[in-house]
């Protein structure tokens, strides 16, 4: 009797002051949400991303690609471990607005029992590890089939500590873009616009494909394109969702705007396509997909279903034009269309986050106090603060890199292919 008089008391302290009953204690359907999550976001990467950009290169280069997208999964989450947690999260005292410090190192003081909210913190860690990974393997699509193996790690290192760790840390980590407002829900700002940025300067240092823009250079694989643009949707859900850090309300709404968005960007890159070119393409939809997701990720959990349908709509119509505009007009060799789709996707979404965070849009409403041309204004300045520093950036990085290794392998390699030529392997028999 003692025993059920103690456990209905306690149920009805849960009930009647869940704050109370709740503070500082471990949550076990967050932390199996935000689990389950991390294994998504990780899924993106390998297999998803690696084949979605094997599918889109010549048969020749598909094990490179392959390669690099694992070689970075290795790479950034050594990195993570080493010192890229702590710079991105910890308190880097009066530097705080810019990076983090250093007492996170080999993630010190992380241990069992240590918590993140109301999950552990071994898993917050692992969580935004897989955001780290992913990152610098979107650039991977910009230079693929023509830069060195050994000047991609170098580059990837040197692009972790100079981009992705102190803007994740300005974003999420209590830096000066946190604090004056900006809202960036799942990476719109830390992922897609470091990436697509990054992913430019490279292409433009690189240097084009021998034969862009006059030879056809088509994909050797669209299935496995199309298989890889799968993972990426579904995997997706756990990107978006589980940047609510909690199994609740903001989570379930993250993944619903997360797939309008998708499909609307989908349809819309198609239809467009159609009616340019006269008939609609496999490539085309999946890649319209890819832009409605990273335009949407800012924004996911700050949004309603409104959002996401001007978001997604809004996704294929620009980033649709831009990947035109850079291949055809520009005549840059992003090969893999990352600025177009992630970049362009990514400032889309960030500023239109401005308006439709808003309640009388659906959205979860603006902080008290301010406007949405406020909001717009704040968002405008982080996307510009993050687009100079991550150009600067990059641009230090990939000279320090060719200054090492040479960033670009000689032409008769790139004849032959990477697969070959950098790992003395082949994907297909030819």
């Amino acid at each position: 009797m003692k025993k059920i008089t103690a456990f209905l008391s306690l149920a009805l302290t849960s009930i009647m002051l869940p704050g109370l009953a709740m503070a500082d204690e471990l949550n076990g359907a967050d932390t199996s949400w935000i689990l389950t999550s991390t294994a998504l976001v990780l899924f993106m990467t390998i297999p998803g991303l690696a084949l979605f950009y094997a599918g889109l290169v010549r048969s020749k280069n598909v094990l490179s690609v392959l390669m690099q997208c694992f070689a970075i999964t290795c790479v950034a989450s050594v990195l993570w471990l080493i010192l890229g947690y702590s710079l991105s999260f910890s308190d880097g005292g009066s530097m705080n607005a810019w990076l983090g410090g250093n007492g996170n190192a080999m993630l010190a003081n992380v241990t069992r029992d240590s918590l993140s909210g109301n999950i552990p913190e071994t898993v917050f860690v692992m969580f935004q590890m897989t955001f780290a990974i992913i990152t610098p393997a979107l650039i991977v699509g910009a230079f693929a089939e023509r830069m060195r193996f050994s000047a991609m790690l170098w580059f990837t290192i040197f692009w972790m500590f100079l981009v992705y760790f102190p803007v994740c840390h300005w974003v999420w980590g209590g830096g000066w873009l946190s604090d004056m407002g900006a809202m960036d829900f799942a990476g719109g700002l830390v992922v897609h616009i470091t990436a697509g940025v990054g992913a430019l300067v490279a292409a433009i240092m690189v240097g084009n494909r021998h034969g862009f823009p006059t030879t056809p250079l088509p994909p050797h694989n669209l299935t496995m394109t199309v298989t890889g643009a799968g993972m990426l949707w579904v995997g997706w859900f756990g990107f978006n969702g589980g940047s609510a850090l909690a199994a609740n309300g903001d989570a379930g709404m993250a993944i619903l705007v997360t797939h309008i968005s998708a499909a609307l960007a989908s349809l819309t890159w198609m239809f467009l396509e159609w009616i340019k070119y006269g008939k609609p393409s496999v490539l085309g939809i999946v890649t319209g997909m890819v832009a409605g997701l990273g335009s949407i990720t800012p924004a996911s959990g700050f949004v309603g279903p409104m959002g996401a349908i001007i978001i997604g709509i809004s996704a294929g119509i620009i980033c649709f034009s831009a990947t035109n505009f850079i291949k055809r007009t520009l005549k840059i060799d992003d090969s893999l269309d990352v600025f177009p789709v992630h970049g362009v996707g990514g400032i889309i979404g960030t500023i239109l986050t401005g308006v439709f965070v808003a309640s009388q849009f659906g959205g979860v409403g603006l902080a008290e106090g301010v406007s949405i041309s406020d909001q717009v204004m704040i968002q405008i300045t982080a996307v510009g603060a993050v687009i100079a520093w991550t150009a600067v950036a990059s641009f230090i990085c990939l000279k320090a890199a060719d200054l090492i290794c040479g960033l670009r392998i000689d032409q008769e390699s790139e004849t032959n292919g990477l697969d070959i030529s950098e790992h003395e392997e082949k994907g297909y028999n030819l």
